[in-house]
């Protein structure tokens, strides 16, 4: 007859790191819930983002133009010494659809020009898009990697920059432009840039 080892006998239940390990993800989501209810009690607006790039000179522009769309390619020649609207946009993009008109209403303001940053779209599809909401761009250029918007700084589509003669970034929106965010955000800079290149 052999000896056997003596087994010693199991504990029921886990261990403290076994308790640590199970309460883990209740601890993480707990924690992230505070910081989103923090964000959202702070009063402050989601869709205004910092840019690293305002108050600082435009990346460089120089795209290729959105075939079948009889408009100029975008490049730094096209809003040198212009007060200008750079925005970025998609036909895929459903807030775009919404700005469309906004966008037709501003291409008729003289103190600016419009230019568009195609992103990641399809040519053809682009074009229906023109086709359909019109056409507010003095230049457009197609992005279809999205490296010119990495430059940028994009968050999302749409986004617009608005760029002053000297080709510095005075003002960036997040999302569609709706009524009241061109009366009390973009025409008050746009008032600005117009006034203090008049001088």
């Amino acid at each position: 007859m052999t000896d056997e080892p003596v087994q010693p006998e199991k504990k029921g239940g886990l261990s403290k790191t076994g308790i640590v390990i199970a309460f883990l993800p209740f601890l993480i989501f707990i924690l992230l819930s505070g910081v989103f209810w923090m964000q959202l009690e702070s009063g402050k607006d989601p869709s205004v983002l910092p840019s690293a790039l305002l108050n600082k000179p435009a990346p460089s522009l120089n795209m290729q133009p959105l075939e079948g769309a009889n408009t100029p390619a975008l490049t730094y020649e096209a809003v040198k010494g212009k007060l200008t609207l750079v925005n970025v946009w998609a036909s895929w993009c459903i807030p775009c659809r919404d700005e469309a008109p906004e966008l037709m209403e501003l291409a008729k303001d003289p103190r600016i020009q419009i230019v568009g940053i195609n992103y990641k779209d399809k040519n053809a599809n682009a074009l229906s898009f023109l086709e359909e909401f019109g056409n507010p761009f003095a230049a457009i250029g197609v992005d279809p990697n999205g490296k010119a918007a990495i430059d940028w700084g994009v968050y999302g589509v749409p986004e617009t920059y608005l760029v002053d003669e000297t080709g510095k970034i005075i003002y960036k929106k997040v999302g569609p432009f709706d009524p009241d965010s061109i009366q009390n955000e973009l025409m008050p800079h746009i008032e600005k840039a117009s006034g203090q290149a008049g001088r």
